[in-house]
């Protein structure tokens, strides 16, 4: 099941190569959080993946905001890191196929920050 989502996703790919720059959507809009059942604000400045409550996220994602990965599964918050560039980031790990990702922390949005206490409660990257 999960190679066979990864295979079709591949040749997706492959058969429909994207631009650099077309991998990139933006889609920002309020959503209720799977996990928690919170509601979650739409971002100041970026796309808001994660719910600033519980940190939980949904494996929607093949590039940021294009809501194209046919897994859909609970992605739950198991780390963080500093980033050189991008600042605290948040790691993950899908509960349905295992994939690790990552996205930043939203600690200066004007809607809703991210839980910061919660934050590092998580392992910190090594």
């Amino acid at each position: 099941m999960i190679i066979g989502s990864f295979h079709q996703i591949f040749t997706q790919l492959v058969q429909n190569p994207v631009s650099e720059s077309s991998r990139f959507s933006k889609i920002n809009e309020e959503f209720t959080c799977d996990h928690c059942g919170k509601t979650v604000p739409l971002s100041e400045k970026t796309c808001r993946n994660h719910c600033p409550f519980c940190l939980y996220s949904k494996h929607v994602d093949i590039f940021p905001g294009d809501r194209a990965n046919p897994c859909r599964g609970s992605l739950k918050p198991i780390g963080y890191e500093l980033h050189s560039k991008k600042g605290l980031m948040i790691q993950f790990e899908c509960k349905s196929c295992g994939q690790h990702t990552r996205n930043i922390a939203l600690m200066d949005d004007r809607y809703a920050v991210d839980n910061y206490d919660l934050i590092l409660s998580l392992t910190p990257k090594r």
